[in-house]
């Protein structure tokens, strides 16, 4: 077929769908998409939480599925603190950058590999153990639009440029900002009249840093390997183990039906709405080329985390998942979001998981690595 053909049809059918994707936003976000959900399968989770004007989803939303874990395990309900995790994680992420000379990057942004790395290297504590998010600086919740400016700021003016050794005390400086801005992390405290430092207080959780995995699915890497997903917000550079994206779908809805909750990565620059919607256009099928194709021309990122606990079914009888988010009780669904399995097939970037609800022909594989 001539080639001058063959290039206008696929500009036809990219507009075809590019359109199809900005009504289908158009419609769910004028509130003219409302649709009913029947409960499949709804794994207990912790209330929902408001991470504000802060790029904090990440503390949010693994902590939240640390809640969920513990609930599952104990039936206790914890609120565990957030910004411990910020302190903590922020300090680090300074640490690589100056020990990268620069070449790293400062960002609100993170992952589940962040929270459970916090936890195992410096414990947790309960919220009530830190100021609230927000009250340092006046406001209600976690506002991060002077704060995160000035952090990075102070950050890079440790490594100057043709310096030979990085800017003294640095350290200081930076930590400083942090505590001004989100609070000390406590060297003990109080917690249901006991007295526990942030180890101990991990310790009496019952979580096992070492029970978490990542699986991803991508053909740029082989499949049965791990390796460390290209993203700017995985500086710890944690792997994570790379499976046929159907194979990541059957290990997401086992792990639900067997009652655990799950932990997801991935994209909501498209068709996610503020609605509590998550769908693709009528139309598209997602595939794991299209996958590959859309996270290699930038399409497709690495830019939200939340929480999976449950699958339902809309009037139609098409598949969702049921989704908390971080963004407090907003959308039509009180901060719990729908999302399609095929926008989740196509916008998962990785699954985190205890390692217990992987199936068989995976948890017995030494390959699959803990964070």
């Amino acid at each position: 077929m001539n080639t001058r053909i063959l290039t206008f049809i696929a500009t036809v059918l990219l507009t075809t769908v590019v359109t199809a994707q900005e009504n289908l936003q158009k419609q769910a976000s004028s509130k003219k998409i409302k649709k009913t959900f029947t409960t499949v399968k709804e794994n207990p989770i912790t209330s929902v939480k408001n991470q504000y004007r802060s790029g904090t989803c990440w503390a949010y939303a693994t902590l939240g599925y640390l809640e969920s874990e513990i609930l599952r395990k104990t039936g206790k309900t914890y609120d565990l603190c957030e910004m411990f995790v910020v302190n903590r994680d922020y300090m680090d992420c300074a640490t690589h950058y100056v020990r990268m000379h620069g070449y790293s990057q400062i960002s609100e942004g993170g992952s589940c590999d962040d929270v459970v790395d916090v936890i195992r290297r410096y414990g947790i504590c309960p919220e009530t153990a830190m100021p609230a998010p927000g009250s340092l600086t006046g406001d209600s919740l976690a506002n991060f639009k002077v704060f995160f400016p000035q952090l990075e700021r102070t950050v890079r003016a440790a490594v100057r440029e043709d310096a030979k050794e990085p800017l003294p005390h640095w350290r200081d400086s930076v930590l400083a900002v942090i505590e001004r801005f989100v609070g000390r992390c406590p060297e003990s405290f109080v917690y249901e009249g006991k007295t526990y430092t942030p180890t101990s207080f991990a310790e009496s959780l019952g979580l096992n840093p070492d029970d978490y995995v990542s699986l991803t699915s991508y053909t740029h890497h082989p499949f049965n390997e791990s390796f460390v997903i290209e993203a700017p917000y995985k500086w710890r550079l944690k792997p994570s183990y790379n499976i046929p994206i159907a194979d990541l779908m059957d290990v997401l809805d086992k792990a639900l039906d067997a009652g655990y909750t799950v932990a997801w990565g991935g994209d909501v620059t498209g068709d996610f709405t503020r609605t509590g919607l998550a769908m693709l256009p009528d139309g598209i099928v997602p595939t794991q080329q299209m996958r590959q194709e859309q996270w290699d021309d930038w399409r497709f990122t690495y830019d939200h985390v939340m929480l999976i606990y449950g699958k339902a079914v809309d009037e139609q009888g098409k598949p969702y998942y049921m989704v908390k988010n971080s963004w407090g009780e907003s959308g039509l669904y009180k901060g719990i979001w729908y999302m399609s399995r095929d926008y989740m097939i196509l916008n998962t970037v990785y699954l985190y998981l205890n390692r217990n609800a992987l199936p068989d022909n995976l948890r017995g594989k030494k390959t699959v690595p803990s964070l």
